[in-house]
Formats: C-alpha cells, structure tokens, sequence
C-alpha cells in the first residue's frame, strides 16, 4: 500500500466517475470510490473489485457530517490523499435560458456542483498537503467557457455558471498551491452520454473519463490552473 498513489473519486458509482475509478485502479492506485447513496457506492466498488483496491467511502456534497467522517476515516487509514477528482456533479429540471430558468433549480446546481465541490476540497485538501505531490482534478465542462458558451446556443445556466465557478475555483486553488508541488486542473469530458443529458452524448463514459486520468496522474513537469480536454486547452 506504502507504493500505491491513494486517490478519491466523488461521484463515482456511475458514468463518468465510475471509468475514472477504473482508470486509476489500472494505474495501480488504491481508490476510495466516493458515493452518496451506501448501496450504490458498494455495489459500484464491488464491480470493480477485480481491477484493484477499491473501496467505497460515502460521500455527499450536501451533507456534511459525511464529508467529515470521509476525511477522518482517510486520516485512520492512509493519513494522505494523493488524488482527489471532484466529479459529483448534478443537472435538474427547470435549468435552462436566463429569461426563464427557475432560480431555485439554478441554486440546486450551483449549490451541489460548486459551493459542495468546494467544501470537499476544503476537507480533503490537508490530505492532499501531506502526499509527496497531490493532485487535484475538477471535472469540468465546455459549458463553463465563457468563450465557447458565447458561441453556441447552449442555454442551461446554472450548470453553465457552476462550471464556470469550478474553472474559477481552478484557477485560485492553483494559484494558493503555487509554491507547493500539488497541480490544481479542470477536465472537461466532452458531450459524454451519461444521466445527465439523458445519455444522448456522442461519447462513452471511458472517453470522458480520459482526460481527468491524465491529469491526475500528471507528472512533475504537468501544468497546473488549466482546463482542458482531451483535444487539448480549452479557453475561459
């Protein structure tokens, strides 16, 4: 275990956080497999017992009580996260155009996919300063860029804007760690067919799940404060 990167995954009983999982433990992590809901998580972990050491750990981005049991039980066993990917993510109903989006959906959205993503970080981040050299990884999306969204005619607001906080969070978190060896990126999967648009994406789960692999497993030469996919630097 000594020689193994510990990582956690939030959201990754299914999709896309389910092929990161997979992804590491190929790579020869030791993964706490994050989920909110117990039977999901362990039925999760349990498919994917034969690719590695994977353990399911509850976490809930609006609950927490389990975020502080989730860090201390990761105290207790490993006493460092080398990994921490940040894909528990949600998209609801009543989303959609600035004229007539529900602004308690737009909240829901923003509340789960930044102000929880941003407190689990603030949990696990003393994990993440004890390992030799962490890394973070906030999956992202194309529709948290300013630049790309100003093309398109892509109305969902709340997740757009919870994307564009993440990259935001990206950047400042890069910036705070600068003098230390821990890389802060932002990994946009692409359109990845997955609950979250009624899996109509054009790409598979495993495809998504590439580009947060790489940048977990960043070498010490890797970039930090970026976004990117897997075609290359995405703009803000």
């Amino acid at each position: 275990m000594e020689n193994k990167k510990i990582a956690l995954v939030t959201g990754g009983n299914k999709g896309i956080g389910f092929e990161i999982v997979r992804g590491l433990l190929q790579a020869g992590c030791q993964v706490y497999l994050g989920a909110r809901e117990a039977t999901k998580g362990e039925q999760a972990a349990a498919a994917l017992a034969a690719e590695g050491d994977v353990r399911f750990l509850e976490v809930d981005l609006a609950n927490q009580a389990t975020l502080d049991a989730a860090a201390a039980r990761l105290q207790r066993e490993t006493g460092h996260l080398d990994i921490l990917v940040n894909n528990a993510g949600i998209n609801v109903p009543g989303d959609g155009s600035p004229g007539t989006a529900d602004v308690r959906s737009v909240a829901q959205v923003l509340q789960t996919n930044f102000l929880g993503t941003l407190a689990v970080t603030q949990m696990f981040l003393p994990l993440v300063k004890q390992a030799a050299a962490g890394r973070i990884v906030n999956v992202s999306s194309p529709l948290g860029s300013l630049t790309i969204v100003g093309q398109h005619d892509w109305a969902l607001l709340g997740y757009s804007a919870s994307k564009a906080a993440l990259n935001m969070l990206t950047v400042q978190l890069a910036y705070e760690l600068r003098a230390t060896a821990i890389k802060v990126n932002s990994a946009a999967p692409g359109y990845t067919a997955t609950d979250l648009n009624g899996f109509e994406g054009t790409d598979t789960p495993a495809q998504g799940a590439a580009e947060a692999i790489r940048l977990a497993l960043l070498a010490a030469d890797g970039p930090t404060g970026t976004a990117s996919s897997s075609t290359g630097v995405l703009p803000w």
